[in-house]
């Protein structure tokens, strides 16, 4: 019954895809481009909603706005686990994503966000960060692969092609991508290094491990100043 349904429910993916793909090419009520007068200090706070992988107290936090056909993002994907691999046992460091797909230049960019966050709502947060890792690892994916990958993650395809015809989370998605043009990102991948007590660290670009790495220690510093002034107060 199972193997029956994966042909089924491949086709309706596929094909909500590529009429998403057709819409949002055209759509233009959300741009692309950031202006110059983008600010840093407007990303929009961490909350319960947001996808965490890590300590959601961790003094700071990485605030990724990433595009799943953004092949720079794919490689930033690898780069990020490796800084969470290292600081996040610690509780130190945390790593949020969040959508910013470049519809005019990546016509399946919003279907695929829609994707990822559907599975995200029907299986939960941690399928959410398997099925983003398969989607990045298998750059360019194909439209009907989608419901295999969704099953990969733990994920019901049924239950997110539903959810994808639905647009119940494009909201969610169009909220995350204006506050990235507001933050002042113009690509993909951008991030920002934010702890409390400075300004947040701007990332644009698919900077190395070692430029992070630094960037995080100095963050770290920060952080402990702050919390050593706030125990003599």
């Amino acid at each position: 019954m199972k193997n029956s349904m994966v042909v089924p429910i491949a086709i309706l993916i596929g094909g909500a895809i590529v009429a998403g793909a057709v819409y949002f090419t055209t759509e233009s009520r959300v741009q692309n481009t950031a202006s110059s007068s983008g600010n840093p200090s407007a990303v929009l706070p961490v909350n319960a909603s947001d996808h965490i992988l890590g300590n959601p107290s961790a003094p700071v936090k990485i605030i990724e706005y990433s595009d799943f056909e953004c092949q720079y993002c794919a490689q930033f994907q690898q780069t990020l686990h490796r800084l969470i691999n290292n600081y996040g046992p610690t509780g130190k460091v945390a790593w949020i994503f969040r959508n910013f797909p470049l519809t005019k230049i990546h016509p399946g960019a919003m279907r695929y966000a829609e994707a990822a966050e559907c599975v995200a709502k029907t299986a939960g947060n941690g399928a959410f960060w398997k099925f983003a890792d398969i989607l990045f690892a298998n750059q360019p994916v194909a439209s009907s692969d989608i419901g295999k990958y969704a099953r990969e993650a733990g994920a019901n395809p049924a239950s997110v092609a539903s959810c994808i015809i639905s647009k119940s989370v494009d909201a969610r998605i169009n909220a995350q991508r204006a506050n990235a043009i507001a933050a002042g990102a113009a690509g993909t991948p951008y991030a920002l290094i934010v702890v409390s007590g400075a300004a947040p660290v701007v990332i644009n670009g698919a900077y190395p491990y070692s430029y992070l790495k630094q960037e995080i220690e100095t963050a770290l510093a920060i952080a402990h100043s702050a919390r050593t002034q706030a125990a003599r107060q």
